[in-house]
């Protein structure tokens, strides 16, 4: 039997048989339940691009002027493999001790990381994931490097007094976390980040900015004005080794270059 994952041609979702296009779907609509609502989810359903939806479960939300809906159906769309773009990654993961064994020899101080959620996020999970030394996923936080001075500044940090912090600290890297997402704040805040960071820095000066959170597209990160984005799974290690690649001189101790794998991370 041949297990090689697909690499070329074409792809569409796999439901009962391989690609027979099945998919579930969940969606709210601002309309009471009943009758006429159903016929609506059903009616977008096919506007979307699916054959026969099947209306498999509805209920009424938020009092009586809402209603929610899971539609299962097969879908029309196949994805061309070729088509799909991605951000990869680019540098070799290091452990722990690789990591303190660059930076001391590189830099030959400690690396100064600042991180935060700013706006009006109040999530900090994310952020703590990567800093705190309990960190994720069985991997220490950026707290256990030796090579590394961090500071975590929690959550609501508003954005010009996280670039006084990072002035005054002289960070060479500021990771945010996101995860409030609605009406776009995530993006609105990184650009608002990045442009005062560049106002406030020359550019040989500026701190690396580095976002994280599950709804931000690694493929963003020029158009918002950041070095990295990182989304879910993102580990600790993910993170430093970055760092590593990016603030630490070239030529610094490290193992070999590992063909570049799929970036899937997130904070």
């Amino acid at each position: 039997m041949n297990t090689a994952p697909r690499t070329t041609g074409t792809v569409r979702p796999y439901g009962d048989t391989t690609d027979d296009g099945m998919v579930q779907l969940s969606f709210t609509l601002p309309l009471p339940h009943g009758p006429r609502a159903e016929g609506a989810a059903l009616q977008l359903a096919r506007r979307m691009g699916m054959e026969r939806p099947l209306l498999v479960h509805s209920k009424a939300v938020g009092g009586t002027d809402f209603s929610f809906f899971v539609v299962y159906g097969a879908v029309t769309h196949a994805v061309d493999l070729a088509e799909v773009q991605v951000t990869e990654r680019d540098y070799p993961l290091l452990s722990a001790k690789e990591a303190d064994a660059a930076i001391g020899d590189g830099l030959g101080r400690k690396l100064v990381v600042i991180g935060a959620c700013i706006g009006t996020d109040a999530h900090t999970v994310g952020i703590d994931a990567i800093l705190n030394i309990k960190g994720f996923a069985g991997e220490k936080g950026l707290e256990y490097y030796k090579s590394m001075r961090v500071l975590n500044l929690g959550a609501q940090v508003p954005v010009d007094e996280l670039v006084r912090r990072a002035r005054a600290e002289r960070a060479d890297a500021v990771l945010v976390s996101q995860a409030v997402t609605q009406r776009d704040a995530h993006l609105t805040n990184v650009r608002e980040l990045s442009a005062e960071l560049r106002a406030e820095f020359a550019d040989h000066e500026r701190p690396l900015l580095v976002v994280g959170g599950p709804r931000f597209d690694a493929a963003s990160a020029a158009t918002l004005g950041a070095d990295r984005i990182f989304g879910r799974g993102t580990t600790p290690g993910d993170v430093a080794s970055y760092l590593v690649h990016a603030l630490v001189p070239a030529g610094s101790p490290g193992p070999a270059p590992v063909p570049a794998a799929v970036l899937e991370g997130v904070v």
